[in-house]
């Protein structure tokens, strides 16, 4: 779980009986917003705080490397300072890292809105109608051009930079699928296994994202045992949704009980492949009352979460 790592929002982690946070935003690590990457003192305090609340730090998304990925000037520069976070990260003992490169060359985030379900809760949905509609207003150009396999060019060479600080440090980096998963987006099956063929590590794999490939239109169970058995799962975030792009055109994010899959399935398939990584409700949804952090989601999420798990044990 994420929040804003305010000491109560810690106290509420452990109160709710989470074992670690997930930092998303690089932007909450100490340094990252003033020079690009973090001060190793400022993470190391931060890792003692969240360890002085009982919980561990499982993954911290590194700064993107935004401009090399669209091969525009500076870009050395924000690769260079993505390393740097990647050292700090390796020398403060932080187990996952993400680059970020899903959100980049991805028409799919044009398609989205947001949806109110069963007494008014509201979750993200996506729509490939809308999707298109919005890019012919933009007379269908997007990212300057730049193509699906130039772009993956250019995430080898992320990768290849990154693998060698993250192999001396014992640092797995985590790759998320692309989100929405449309088939012009990088990073379907096909894009994950082109970056493992070109980049060979055991320091590479997923950051599986349960709800992101499920919308896809793939079968979730099987995908979790090929990659499970090849030990690429390194990282999960675990929701459900209604519909998928090929069946029904689009998909509803809705609260983990609501959608299509049996997420105890999920979790005894997770098991069955020797998963022991960490588990991320990821996306809650917007309640009545709640507070500004979600707290009152987070918990109901963390609950039905910490239920299915007890029925495995």
């Amino acid at each position: 779980m994420e929040g804003d790592l305010s000491d109560d929002y810690l106290r509420f982690a452990q109160q709710t009986g989470v074992d670690g946070l997930d930092i998303n935003d690089p932007m909450k690590v100490p340094n990252v917003k003033e020079r690009g990457y973090p001060d190793l003192d400022g993470l190391l305090k931060l890792k003692k705080r969240i360890r002085a609340a009982g919980l561990d730090l499982f993954r911290l998304t590194l700064p993107s490397p935004k401009r090399y990925l669209r091969g525009e000037p500076g870009g050395e520069e924000d690769l260079q300072r993505t390393s740097n976070a990647l050292e700090c990260f390796g020398k403060a003992s932080v187990p996952i890292a993400v680059v970020p490169v899903h959100w980049e060359l991805n028409p799919g985030q044009l398609g989205g809105f947001e949806r109110a379900h069963r007494g008014g809760y509201k979750m993200f949905a996506f729509s490939l109608e809308r999707m298109r509609e919005q890019i012919a207003e933009t007379s269908g150009v997007l990212n300057k051009g730049m193509t699906i396999d130039d772009y993956l060019d250019r995430c080898v060479k992320v990768y290849e930079r990154l693998i060698p600080i993250a192999e001396e440090h014992q640092v797995k980096i985590a790759l998320h699928p692309s989100d929405p998963p449309v088939s012009q987006a990088p990073f379907t099956l096909l894009g994950l296994e082109r970056i493992f063929d070109e980049v060979r590590s055991h320091s590479i794999g997923l950051l599986y994202c349960v709800g992101t490939r499920y919308e896809s239109g793939a079968d979730v169970i099987e995908e979790i045992r090929y990659f499970g058995k090849r030990r690429k799962i390194f990282h999960v975030h675990f929701r459900n949704v209604r519909g998928t792009i090929p069946t029904t055109g689009g998909y509803e994010e809705v609260m983990l009980g609501d959608g299509n899959m049996n997420m105890r399935v999920i979790l005894e398939t997770l098991k069955e492949v020797g998963y022991e990584g960490g588990i991320n409700p990821d996306h809650v949804p917007v309640l009545a009352s709640d507070t500004s952090t979600r707290m009152i989601a987070w918990a109901y999420a963390l609950g039905y979460v910490k239920g299915l798990l007890a029925t495995l044990s």
